[in-house]
Protein backbone atom coordinates (compact mmCIF):
# COMPACT_ATOMS: atom_id res chain seq x y z
CA UNK A 1 0.00 0.00 0.00
CA UNK A 2 1.58 3.31 -1.07
CA UNK A 3 1.65 6.63 0.66
CA UNK A 4 -0.82 9.28 -0.36
CA UNK A 5 -1.17 12.93 0.48
CA UNK A 6 -3.70 12.17 3.22
CA UNK A 7 -1.14 10.22 5.26
CA UNK A 8 -0.06 12.21 8.29
CA UNK A 9 3.63 12.91 8.73
CA UNK A 10 5.45 13.97 11.90
CA UNK A 11 7.21 17.19 10.97
CA UNK A 12 8.45 18.17 14.42
CA UNK A 13 8.50 17.13 18.08
CA UNK A 14 8.42 19.58 20.97
CA UNK A 15 8.24 19.50 24.75
CA UNK A 16 5.07 20.98 26.19
CA UNK A 17 1.64 22.05 25.01
CA UNK A 18 2.30 25.78 24.77
CA UNK A 19 5.08 25.41 22.20
CA UNK A 20 3.03 22.87 20.25
CA UNK A 21 0.00 25.15 20.10
CA UNK A 22 2.12 28.11 18.98
CA UNK A 23 3.53 26.06 16.09
CA UNK A 24 0.06 24.71 15.26
CA UNK A 25 -1.32 28.26 15.05
CA UNK A 26 1.57 29.37 12.85
CA UNK A 27 1.06 26.49 10.41
CA UNK A 28 -2.72 26.85 10.33
CA UNK A 29 -2.36 30.56 9.57
CA UNK A 30 -0.49 29.44 6.43
CA UNK A 31 -3.34 27.10 5.45
CA UNK A 32 -1.70 23.89 6.66
CA UNK A 33 -3.94 21.51 8.62
CA UNK A 34 -2.30 20.26 11.82
CA UNK A 35 -2.89 17.45 14.29
CA UNK A 36 -1.11 17.39 17.65
CA UNK A 37 -0.35 13.97 19.12
CA UNK A 38 0.38 14.02 22.83
CA UNK A 39 2.37 11.55 24.88
CA UNK A 40 -0.38 10.45 27.28
CA UNK A 41 1.05 11.22 30.73
CA UNK A 42 2.38 14.71 30.02
CA UNK A 43 -0.91 16.63 29.78
CA UNK A 44 -2.35 14.75 32.76
CA UNK A 45 0.52 15.32 35.16
CA UNK A 46 2.17 18.36 33.58
CA UNK A 47 5.47 16.52 33.26
CA UNK A 48 7.89 17.59 30.54
CA UNK A 49 11.04 15.55 31.10
CA UNK A 50 12.52 12.34 29.71
CA UNK A 51 10.07 12.28 26.81
CA UNK A 52 7.01 12.85 28.97
CA UNK A 53 5.09 15.86 27.75
CA UNK A 54 6.38 15.43 24.22
CA UNK A 55 4.02 16.57 21.50
CA UNK A 56 4.31 15.42 17.89
CA UNK A 57 3.20 17.84 15.20
CA UNK A 58 1.61 16.03 12.27
CA UNK A 59 0.48 17.37 8.90
CA UNK A 60 -0.81 15.72 5.71
CA UNK A 61 2.06 14.42 3.58
CA UNK A 62 1.46 16.96 0.84
CA UNK A 63 2.21 19.80 3.31
CA UNK A 64 5.17 18.21 5.10
CA UNK A 65 8.03 19.99 3.34
CA UNK A 66 6.32 23.38 3.48
CA UNK A 67 5.54 22.90 7.19
CA UNK A 68 9.16 21.98 7.96
CA UNK A 69 10.36 25.13 6.19
CA UNK A 70 7.91 27.34 8.08
CA UNK A 71 8.92 26.00 11.50
CA UNK A 72 12.59 25.61 10.63
CA UNK A 73 12.67 21.88 11.34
Amino acid sequence: MGKNSLDLVVVHKVQGELVAHAIKSKLESQGIPVLLKYESAGPIYGITLDGLGQVKILVPGEFAEEAKQIIGA
